[in-house]
């Protein structure tokens, strides 16, 4: 999916700067996602933190030595961005299957 995007945002942290960098990243992540879609372009959260590349590196090593990213980050994860090829449809609470659905 990487390979055909239009573009990709790195989120990284520096995790000594906080002990609540996941939830940062996470928080800015989401919004990015929300960003994109109010554009019109169509995003996927690519998990980078806690993942292996298909080489058997961590994603995070492999993500970084592919831009030059300096060590000292931690990885959460990558935006991947671009136009789709056609737009999302809406959806309802009608169009969930109510058979897996509960309701509290």
């Amino acid at each position: 999916m990487l390979s055909c995007a239009g573009a990709a945002i790195v989120v990284a942290a520096e995790t000594d700067r906080s002990d609540t960098w996941v939830e940062d990243c996470s928080l800015a992540m989401g919004s990015m996602h929300l960003m994109a879609s109010s554009l019109g372009l169509g995003s996927c959260w690519v998990q980078g933190r806690g993942r292996e590349a298909a080489d058997g590196r961590s994603t995070q090593d492999f993500v970084f030595d592919l831009l030059g990213i300096d060590g000292e980050l931690a990885l959460e994860a990558v935006l991947a961005i671009g136009i789709p090829q056609q737009p999302a449809q809406a959806r309802t609470a009608d169009d969930l299957d109510a058979s897996k659905v509960h309701w509290m």
